[in-house]
């Protein structure tokens, strides 16, 4: 009896374990799950990571490389300038959009093949463009991660095949690329755009291409955007963006069999259980009473920060002001040099949110008020003589 009271106890341990093993990885302790090896939620405006898993762990990438090249090409101020097309860009193996040798096409078309339908020849004809060629291209592509602080990112091509062992990231970096990115108002349309069209010189139609990206095309009805990709040895990759309730996320997969789903889920978590929280108003800060900074200390842009509910009744703030030499007057602007202190948010013991204050005397509003009315009179005087 003792015996089969053990058996039973025992197979019901292994039932335990065997059910816990079949729970994906990530699910109890993160409150999500995803199939990808590597993955990663953080909050566009902040940066703060709100899920990863495996996040750092460098990876293949495919072509969600072609971010860093969709950047570099709307950075370089050449969007309108006709390209044309090289016989190796032409060349350039898997998915195209099947450029001719020797046709022209704008740069900024290009872009757009680029992030829609991952066009390995529009890669290359735009690093040509660029960089003068495609090596002079890579050498601006890890010169612009390092200045991200894409740490553990190597590029080694603009399109992310993989010809090259050196070419990889992690879903952090990518996170941080897209962020940077985003904050690019004409990335963020041509990364958001369901359907293009574009002059096709060698034919009588033109080139029609849609967006990959089946989040932008209507799966996810907050996305803003985002890029594809896939090769043998990366598997299936993903970079998308979304946005709610003035909430933008950013959401990355490396290695992921069910990507689409991974982002959704990663998003509507995110949404559930995070909220874009403003922490101070910018403007004159009213808590502060001392003279004389009283009316006096200004902070110049809002500070927000993702925060869960409970999150919100444990975040502290404090604010730290310098004084003047000795001696000198409050209302002289020279007296100090600004910023006179520092805005900090803490969480956790923390700071997860700083910002420089300045102080406004009186001379400096006084001056300011002067320079507008003498701007105003010169500018009166100026059209009454030459008007």
């Amino acid at each position: 009896m003792i015996n089969l009271l053990r058996s039973k106890v025992s197979i019901i341990i292994l039932i335990v374990t065997l059910l816990f093993l079949l729970i994906p990885e990530n699910v109890l302790a993160g409150g999500v799950s995803v199939s990808a090896r590597s993955a990663i939620l953080m909050e566009q405006e902040t940066g703060r990571v709100l899920y990863e898993k495996e996040a750092y762990t460098q990876r293949r990438i495919a072509s969600i490389t072609k971010i860093m090249t969709a950047i570099l090409a709307i950075e370089s101020g050449k969007m309108n300038n006709k390209v044309e097309v090289s016989s190796r860009a032409a060349g350039t193996e898997g998915s195209s959009l099947y450029l001719k040798s020797g046709e022209e096409i704008t740069l900024e078309n290009l872009v757009y093949g680029l992030m829609l339908r991952s066009g390995n020849d529009a890669a290359v004809a735009i690093a040509e463009e660029v960089g003068g060629s495609l090596e002079g291209f890579v050498s601006l592509m890890n010169s612009k991660a390092e200045e991200i602080g894409m740490n553990r990112t190597v590029f080694a091509n603009p399109h992310g095949l993989d010809d090259h062992e050196k070419h990889y990231s992690t879903a952090y970096d990518m996170a941080l690329l897209t962020k940077y990115a985003m904050d690019n108002e004409v990335y963020r349309i041509i990364s958001s755009t369901e359907v293009h069209k574009a002059p096709n010189e060698n034919e009588k139609w033109d080139y029609v291409w849609r967006n990959k990206n089946k989040l932008v095309t209507g799966l996810y009805s907050d996305s803003t955007g985002g890029k594809t990709g896939y090769t043998k040895r990366a598997k299936r990759t993903l970079v998308s963006t979304a946005e709610r309730d003035g909430m933008s996320l950013i959401a990355v997969t490396l290695n992921a069999p069910s990507d689409w789903n991974d982002h959704i889920a990663m998003f509507n978590w995110g949404y559930e259980n995070y909220e874009l929280t403003k922490l101070a108003q910018k403007g004159f800060l009213d808590e502060v009473k001392k003279a004389p900074y009283k009316g006096r200390i200004k902070l110049h842009r809002d500070l927000v920060y993702p925060l869960t509910e409970s999150e919100k009744k444990e975040v502290k703030s404090s604010i730290r002001l310098a004084t003047p030499p000795e001696g000198s007057k409050w209302d002289d602007p020279n007296a100090f040099e600004d910023p006179i202190g520092i805005y900090k948010v803490s969480l956790d013991d923390k700071i997860v949110v700083k910002a420089p204050l300045t102080y406004e005397s009186e001379a400096e509003e006084s001056r300011g008020l002067w320079r507008f009315l003498k701007n105003l009179f010169s500018f009166d005087s100026k059209r009454d003589l030459y008007g």
